[in-house]
């Protein structure tokens, strides 16, 4: 490349000797660039991560590529404290860090930064979605750009814009997820196209590029420090061009195809034994150096970048391997039809002719193709030389073109994170029933946080008291299993297992799972699902869809939910598994309030959830087992019988203990809200006089006699004793 371009220069200043002086010193640059075994061009780096040193240059991004950048601006770690607990618990504060920094990825505009990859993990995904807390802010590098208002805030009127330098500002980055320490980064940087990088270094060096000269198998390109030139000359190895002098400057060429090759002659011979004393025409074969060219590194895209080997076709008689790195992004099949390129190249250069012309012909510029006469093959004109008794051509063998032949090759089985963009958190609220363990409950509300889709790491919960949140702290990154009713479930007087139509459920993701489970495992606990303000348990689940499962052999209404279950549900009624990824909430934090909230990754704005079945766990059972008897007199003769609050388990030798401090009842009729008459007793039984029993039916006929018991802190469900008629 060399050759040609200090050639052409050399004419275009100082005639043919010029032009000789200039390529003799093209063919010393070309033996230290690309004549030599050992070939130096720019380095192919592992992935780096981003540093901060003063004097290191600034990439130049052609296409798409995978670089480090350097930090330009940072502040000091900002510490977070969250205190938790309190008020008979213990207290405790939990620190969390964040920093604030700017990172300069180019030395020119582009066109959008993509991926961001944080200790080998995905920072921001292909979408634009951050996976952790904090702001990004891209600026594209364009002379309009003004400065970023953190870094102004910062730094006052001393911020620089940065106009022609692109660069991002990381604004209070979480380091939870990192170990509260800054991760090492990288980032995915787009600025046109790939295959126009020759056309892009020339521009950069001044001088003309033939819009033929692309490679399309080049994504990316990356030039770190070295001049456009020498880097031009670099890839003259995988992209050959040809300078041409015009009056308007040096310009690239492509080389014109092998079809436009002309013949030469005729030859002058002479018999000084200078040169081709018997024809004017002289040959030679350069020997295989003992390191030969065996293949490329490069950045493979199907690998997020990695460094990739791809090797051209093997040779047996090859007693050494030498590697080119060339710093582009590519696929593996482009990246070994380039090592082919390369490869033909070398034979090239080993198989010269010489040839010398009588007189001058001003077309044989460097770069044309030719015939000889007598020899088989096309010829490529390297260099020409202007000498006394003629014009001597350098001419190298065109070898057959195996890089325009399919080239199948494989990147391996790479790994790279996956890219889930960040799911919407779901959540449930609620009451539950005390079931027996531990102290009476008094009103402990219980979500079930989760999500459909995507990453999802938790969320920040939150209590509304007043139009304001209060913080109840972080969820578990475990998905609570939720769904909603895909079909009616009918009403059910909760009293036997039913076998017969099953409770269908739509999941709220594939990923999750129901279980069957056995019936002594049942008897224990297993399988509690809460469905509306009911209490339910299954014994087998069936999947019949990718997220549709059929629950059958079901006890409903359980931990005293029997009046659900009597209203049945309808379609959409919310379910959620009872399992251990159901979080109990501190109820000083819940006691007044009737709504929670839930902020995720995903989320501009909270999400909330009323919460189902209140006042439920501090309430005692409703009675059950109502007996009504009408005396002679009229006497109408009420009883039923006490359930324990918690007394789920069938204990025997008698009844369990009374949990609330007295045990009393409420009997009245008509409307629980507005009842006509109310008495209070505290025994479970009731008996209404026959006169006021006649008085009652007149003045509200049809109206339900109903039971309730009074707790400590709430009233039961009411039961229907019996109708007055």
């Amino acid at each position: 490349m060399a050759t040609l371009v200090l050639g052409a220069v050399g004419t275009l200043v100082g005639g043919p000797l010029g032009g000789a002086l200039g390529a003799l010193a093209g063919r010393q640059i070309d033996g230290a660039i690309i004549g030599s075994p050992k070939r130096e061009g720019p380095r192919l780096d592992e992935l780096k991560v981003t540093t901060s040193s003063y004097g290191q240059p600034i990439e130049r991004h052609v296409g798409r590529m995978r670089t480090a950048g350097t930090v330009i601006w940072a502040t000091d770690l900002k510490e977070h404290g969250e205190t938790s607990g309190g008020k008979g618990r213990p207290k405790t504060t939990t620190y969390s860090y964040s920093t604030s920094f700017a990172v300069a990825l180019a030395c020119h505009p582009i066109d959008a930064v993509g991926r961001i990859w944080a200790d080998g993990n995905l920072l921001r995904g292909a979408a634009g979605d951050l996976k952790t807390g904090g702001q990004l802010r891209i600026h594209h590098g364009h002379g309009d750009q003004l400065p970023d208002p953190l870094m102004q805030a910062a730094l006052g009127a001393q911020c620089p814009a940065f106009r022609g330098t692109a660069y991002l500002v990381f604004e209070d980055l979480q380091l939870a997820d990192f170990g509260n320490r800054i991760p090492a980064l990288s980032y995915e940087v787009f600025a046109g196209s790939g295959a126009a990088t020759v056309g892009v270094l020339a521009r950069e060096a001044g001088i003309a590029a033939d819009l033929a000269l692309v490679l399309p198998q080049i994504e990316g390109f990356t030039q770190m420090g070295e001049a456009p030139i020498q880097t031009l000359a670099f890839l003259d190895t995988v992209v050959p061009m040809v300078p041409v002098a015009t009056p308007d400057g040096l310009r690239l060429d492509a080389p014109p195809p092998p079809e436009t090759a002309r013949e030469l002659g005729p030859f002058a011979d002479w018999d000084d034994g200078e040169f081709g004393a018997q024809g004017g025409v002289r040959s030679e074969s350069a020997a295989p150096s003992p390191a030969r060219f065996a293949g490329v590194r490069y950045y493979d895209v199907e690998r997020d970048y990695l460094p990739g080997v791809q090797r051209a076709i093997a040779r047996p008689e090859r007693t050494g391997h030498d590697l080119i790195d060339l710093p582009i992004a590519t696929f593996a099949e482009g990246a070994r039809q380039l090592g082919r390129t390369i490869q033909r190249r070398e034979d090239e250069r080993r198989s010269r002719h010489f040839v010398r012309l009588a007189e001058l012909d001003p077309s044989l510029m460097p770069g044309m193709r030719v015939r000889i006469p007598g020899r088989a093959g096309v010829w490529s004109v390297v260099a020409w030389e202007w000498r006394e008794k003629g014009v001597e051509l350098e001419l190298h063998r065109l070898a057959f073109t195996q890089a325009q032949l399919p080239a199948p090759a494989s990147q391996g089985l790479p790994w790279s994170p996956p890219d889930r963009g960040a799911g919407a958190t779901l959540l449930e609220a609620f009451e539950l029933p005390w079931d027996g363990y531990g102290a009476p409950d008094i009103g402990t509300v219980h979500a079930a946080v989760s999500a459909s889709e995507g990453r999802w790491a938790g969320a920040a919960l939150y209590a509304e008291s007043g139009g304001a949140l209060k913080s109840l702290g972080p969820s578990s990154s475990l998905r609570a299993i939720v769904g909603s009713l895909a079909e009616p479930l009918r009403g059910s007087p909760a009293l036997m297992m039913e076998t017969g139509a099953p409770l269908v459920l739509d999941l709220a993701s594939e990923d999750m799972q129901l279980n069957s489970a056995t019936m002594e495992a049942v008897a224990l606990g297993a399988n509690r699902l809460m469905l509306g303000e009911e209490v339910l348990q299954f014994v087998h689940a069936e999947q019949i869809g990718p997220r549709r499962w059929a629950l059958t052999g079901l006890l409903r209404g359980r931990l005293g939910t029997e009046h659900a279950a009597r209203d049945g549900h309808a379609v959409g009624a919310r379910m959620a598994l009872l399992d251990e990824r159901i979080l109990a909430l501190d109820p000083q934090h819940t006691l007044s309030v009737d709504r929670i909230a839930a902020i995720g990754t995903a989320e501009d704005e909270p999400v909330y959830a009323s919460i189902r079945a209140r006042r439920s766990a501090a309430a005692p059972p409703s009675p059950v087992h109502p007996r009504v008897t009408m005396a002679a007199d009229g006497t109408l003769s009420l009883a039923w019988t006490r359930r324990i609050q918690g007394g789920w388990r069938w204990n025997d030798g008698g009844e369990g203990p009374l949990i609330d401090k007295d045990e009393l009842y409420e009997v009245g009729v008509g409307p629980v809200a507005a009842p006509k008459a109310l008495w209070q007793t505290s025994t479970p039984s009731l008996a209404i006089s026959g006169s006021e029993r006649s008085a009652l039916a007149t003045s509200a006929p049809e109206s339900v006699v109903w039971v309730r018991q009074v707790g400590t802190h709430a009233r039961s469900v009411p039961l229907a004793l019996t109708t007055l008629s």
